[in-house]
C-alpha cells in the first residue's frame, strides 16, 4: 500500500464515513448501506477500493462479508501527516 492509495481512498466522504462506522464496529454492505444516501452496489464499490487500499480487511460468516477496519493501513496517513507538526 502506498500513502496515495490511503489518501485516494479516504477522499470520498462517502468512504469517510464507512470508516468511522467500522471504527465502531465490524460491519456487513448491508448495514452500511442503511445509513447512506447510495446504493448497496455503491457501498461494494467503495469497500473495494478500501480493500485495495489496504484499509479494510473482510472475512465471510456464513453468507455475509464482515468488513472490519485495518488499523495498521491508517500508520502511513499518520506519520505523513505527523510531519506537519513536528517542525522538521
Amino acid at each position: 500500500m502506498t500513502s496515495s492509495d490511503s489518501f485516494h481512498a479516504i477522499a470520498d466522504a462517502n468512504r469517510r464515513y464507512i470508516l468511522e462506522e467500522l471504527r465502531r464496529a465490524p460491519r456487513t454492505v448491508g448495514a452500511l448501506a442503511e445509513n447512506l444516501p447510495i446504493s448497496r452496489p455503491a457501498v461494494s464499490q467503495h469497500m473495494k477500493i478500501l480493500l485495495d487500499a489496504g484499509m479494510v480487511t473482510a472475512r465471510s460468516e456464513g453468507t455475509k462479508r464482515i468488513y472490519e477496519l485495518n488499523v495498521a493501513a491508517f500508520m502511513p496517513l499518520n506519520i505523513w501527516l505527523d510531519q506537519f507538526w513536528s517542525g522538521d
